[in-house]
């Protein structure tokens, strides 16, 4: 959660469904569970496009925590590169490569070359061979020049929409023919990213690599997800019917079938002690600029403040927001920072119209830990809404709750969560910490479990030791071998 999210202007316009849009989509989306590409066509004759890429970059940096400044992985990382393109169909091109200071596991391109990986895949990947299968995944979008082609459909959908919306008489068969047409993009869109992946591992074969480094990743990418589904969150695997990328099982099978067309397992180069090493250090989860979420506990150090969820809730720290969702899905927050001229009282600025359907009459003014704040409710189709606002320093803290059925001991819940909100000590936000990746050498006698031990995650720290190291449940550890451990 960045210094200060949205500005007060932007915000009015939030009516109630946008709210909830917001506060339920960024809780259950799952925009780390697979690639995310943003394919781009050859590289040429890009001046005039350069204004438009420069504010796409700077879009991107924003939503994804700015730029991860570390030399021996960004080392990595463009060597990486320069020896996939060496090694590809249009050695021509040119790459700059980004690495995002975000834990998502993502990694995209934009038209006019540059690449971006974000620091949670590099984190997830155990050598180079999977680090490598990413970004030729990404040139192989880049090669077969998939943005045009995507474009022209997408024009191709418009025309049919516009068909249905004034042409077609009957709702029903309109209806079926904008399904279909969409249906069809996403079809095509979905082989383009396998045609993608079967490029991808030939360029990886060709530079060297382990072409089998795809079917690995890809593997733990699964395994991930899986991880998060059984967290409480939802299952990514439910987006993936008309989702832009295969379902990761599919792209497995598919990376293993080309795989097999260039050598048999175990060819090519992993050096995954170099890659690992290269780790050491890396923060894994949130930056400490972005504030930490452990578990109902939300702390920023850098802001100085500290609160925690009501029971039941797990919290998920965005750039724009800190996001909540409780078990079952039938309650969820938001908390953000606006701008509110100090002139402007709390309770006239929760009856200005920045959220429609406001009681007015429910408005109250009150005090939280010392700090001046307000309160109100509102009302939606199927949810109600429990709104404060809390004034610390220049700014205004808003929490916006919401409830599918609220009661008395809901709405209880949403206020001692509010009155937990106070601000964090020297001491205390000295001693918050950011947790990092550390690289260990297991010993004789070394289990999974016993390593787990010594994660300073709680929360299935079996399962996601074994994430972290690509290992599946029948995986024994082996004395010499190098492993990830997550350290504060």
């Amino acid at each position: 959660m960045a210094a200060v999210l949205t500005t007060r202007s932007a915000n009015r316009s939030l009516g109630m469904a946008a709210v909830l849009g917001i506060l339920l989509a960024g809780c259950t989306s799952t925009p780390d569970s697979r690639f995310i590409s943003l394919p781009v066509p050859q590289v040429a004759a890009q001046t005039a496009q350069q204004p438009a890429v420069q504010r796409e970059h700077a879009r991107i940096l924003a939503s994804y925590g700015g730029a991860y400044d570390k030399a021996r992985l960004q080392s990595l990382v463009e060597k990486t590169v320069n020896r996939l393109v060496a090694a590809s169909e249009r050695p021509d091109l040119k790459y700059q490569v980004t690495i995002l200071n975000s834990p998502a596991i993502n990694a995209f391109a934009l038209p006019n070359g540059r690449l971006y990986i974000t620091r949670g895949l590099i984190a997830l990947a155990n050598d180079k061979a999977e680090l490598a299968s990413v970004l030729a995944h990404e040139m192989g979008h880049v090669i077969a020049r998939h943005a045009a082609i995507r474009e022209e459909q997408a024009k191709q959908v418009a025309i049919i929409s516009h068909v249905v919306n004034d042409v077609l008489s009957d709702p029903q068969v309109g209806a079926l023919a904008l399904a279909k047409s969409k249906l069809t993009l996403a079809a095509f869109s979905r082989a383009q990213e396998f045609e993608a992946d079967g490029i991808g591992v030939g360029i990886a074969a060709r530079a060297g690599y382990d072409p089998y480094g795809a079917s690995r990743f890809l593997t733990d990418m699964q395994r991930n997800a899986d991880l998060k589904a059984s967290s409480g969150g939802a299952d990514p695997r439910a987006l993936d019917f008309l989702s832009s990328h295969p379902a990761t099982p599919e792209r497995v099978k598919n990376a293993l079938a080309n795989a097999r067309q260039f050598s048999g397992p175990g060819a090519g180069e992993r050096d995954r002690a170099e890659y690992l090493g290269s780790l050491a250090g890396l923060i894994y989860g949130e930056d400490p600029s972005e504030g930490f979420a452990r578990g109902r506990h939300f702390l920023h150090p850098k802001l100085g403040f500290t609160f925690v969820a009501p029971p039941g809730f797990t919290l998920d720290n965005t750039a724009q927001a800190v996001l909540g969702l409780k078990d079952g899905g039938n309650e969820a927050l938001r908390l953000d920072v606006v701008s509110v001229p100090a002139e402007q009282s709390l309770p006239d600025y929760l009856k200005s119209g920045w959220m429609t359907n406001v009681d007015t009459a429910s408005v109250e003014e009150f005090t939280i830990n010392g700090f001046p704040a307000a309160a109100a409710t509102a009302t939606g189709d199927q949810w109600s809404f429990r709104l404060f606002a809390v004034r610390f320093g220049s700014d205004v803290y808003r929490f916006i709750f919401a409830a599918k059925t609220m009661n008395a001991q809901i709405d209880r819940s949403f206020r001692e969560s509010v009155a937990s909100f106070r601000r964090m000590s020297l001491k205390e936000s000295e001693q918050v910490r950011p947790m990092h990746i550390k690289i260990i050498t297991a010993a004789p006698g070394d289990t999974v479990e016993k390593l787990a031990r010594h994660m300073a995650i709680s929360d299935h720290a079996v399962e996601r030791f074994r994430v972290l190291n690509g290992l599946s449940a029948a995986d024994r550890i082996k004395p010499g071998e190098k492993l990830k451990i997550v350290v504060e």
